[in-house]
């Protein structure tokens, strides 16, 4: 059976693309993460998951933590990170930086590492 998810059920912002959406209720084995940062080095502090993370920049640009690697990614460009990876990210500017991330488990499992 297939679903349809209105905005209002996942979206924070009305105006933006930001959100986040476990979709193990709806049979699949993913969840979505639509981020909208604004401001110069706003983002998630470091955290791992049991499961890969996938990232897809959408617009501007970010500074990845891969483990003991520093990544600049930019729009256009897809960021996977391998299971249980110590990551953050940080938008470097200008302008926002927009990503939709997509976790491969139904549900939200979050070690956070700081």
């Amino acid at each position: 059976m297939a679903h349809v998810i209105d905005r209002d059920k996942w979206a924070e912002a009305p105006d933006h693309w930001q959100g986040e959406l476990q979709c193990g209720a709806y049979g699949s084995n993913s969840c979505l993460i639509f981020n909208y940062l604004p401001e110069i080095g706003g983002g998630p502090r470091l955290h791992s998951h049991p499961y890969c993370e996938i990232f897809i920049i959408r617009t501007g640009t970010g500074l990845f933590t891969v483990g003991d690697r520093q990544i600049e990614a930019t729009s256009g460009q897809i960021l996977i990170v391998p299971p249980d990876t110590p990551h953050k990210f940080t938008n470097l500017g200008p302008g926002p930086l927009e990503t939709t991330d997509i976790h491969e488990n139904g549900s939200f499992i979050t070690e956070w590492l700081e």
